[in-house]
């Protein structure tokens, strides 16, 4: 227990955001489906601080067919207006349609062979980066990473994938390990990374 006080600061004391976390934050994750999933909901964070989103990340995996993009990409005028008017989630129609977008972008991207991890793991080498932040204060809000992989994203037709969105999602899959080097997870996040061609 006596780690607790050495934690990153910003989960508080919220019992949800705090097993976030420990358990999720900054843990690498390679499967291609997951990181599509954390990456519309940080496109559904926008504007909103993450804690909204986790507390409603249930009905969010409800209302999109727990973010399967073969379902999402073949939805109609009527499920966006039906989405619209689902309180468990964040009702924009922006975020909404661009969650469609995202999702034929997505299978674009594999009619073409291009698998979704290993695309957005090759901004780092397929190596998580190993931050030694001391202070909330020195972590970034975007980086030339972020910059490039949004402006890639982008260029395949995803949308909310600005550069500060992606590098929050970069921090949040382990891409980036920005545990401050006092929390105990940064050198648990920094145990699980994958050496490439293992």
């Amino acid at each position: 227990m006596a780690s607790e006080s050495k934690r990153c600061p910003w989960p508080g004391e919220d019992p949800l955001y705090l097993a976030y976390h420990d358990e999720e934050w900054g843990v690498p994750e390679y499967d291609g489906r997951a990181l599509f999933e954390k990456l519309i909901l940080d496109g559904f964070q926008a504007g909103l601080s993450w804690i909204t989103i986790l507390r409603k990340r249930e009905a969010f995996r409800d209302a999109f067919d727990g973010f399967e993009p073969e379902i999402i990409a073949r939805y109609k005028p009527a499920r966006v207006e039906k989405l619209l008017q689902n309180p468990g989630i964040i009702r924009h129609r922006g975020k909404i349609e661009a969650t469609i977008g995202n999702a034929k972008a997505y299978l674009a991207m594999m009619e073409k062979g291009e698998d979704f991890s290993d695309f957005l793991w090759r901004f780092t080498d397929g190596v998580p980066v190993q931050n030694k932040w001391t202070s909330i204060k020195q972590v970034p809000a975007e980086t030339a990473m972020s910059l490039a992989m949004s402006k890639e994203l982008k260029k395949r037709g995803f949308k909310f994938c600005g550069p500060t969105i992606v590098y929050a999602f970069a921090q949040a899959v382990g891409i980036v390990n920005d545990h401050l080097v006092s929390c105990p997870q940064h050198k648990t996040c920094s145990a699980l990374a994958r050496i490439p061609n293992q």
